[in-house]
């Protein structure tokens, strides 16, 4: 059974960088995907990557945000910079298998003014 292990959250100050890490296990994943969910929103994709590494990114952090990945060794990264108030939210790993689609148990970044 495919399992997400998400890694990396926490706070920082606005303005400041934070990376998370998604590990994969039990099967090879192919598309992976960065979503959050803020309190009282629904949850948003803000990134993917496909396992060729293409990528793409939500308006709302182009230029900001950065999503990796290593095939070797099944994760997905995200790197945050100039972090904003509203980048605070709960961070969930994403992934297509062969089986379907996996989530992870996400993760908290919270950003201080």
């Amino acid at each position: 059974q495919v399992q997400l292990v998400e890694s990396g959250g926490g706070l920082v100050q606005a303005g400041g960088s934070l990376g998370l890490s998604c590990a994969a296990s039990g099967d090879i994943v192919s598309t992976m995907n960065w979503y959050r969910q803020a309190p009282g929103k629904q949850r948003e994709l803000v990134a993917t990557i496909s396992r060729g590494g293409n990528t793409n990114y939500a308006d709302s952090v182009k230029g900001r945000f950065t999503i990796s990945r290593d095939n070797a060794k099944n994760m997905v990264f995200l790197q945050m910079s100039s972090l904003k108030v509203e980048d605070t939210a709960v961070y969930y790993c994403n992934a297509v298998y062969r089986g379907g689609i996996i989530w992870g148990q996400g993760t908290q970044v919270t950003v201080s003014s």
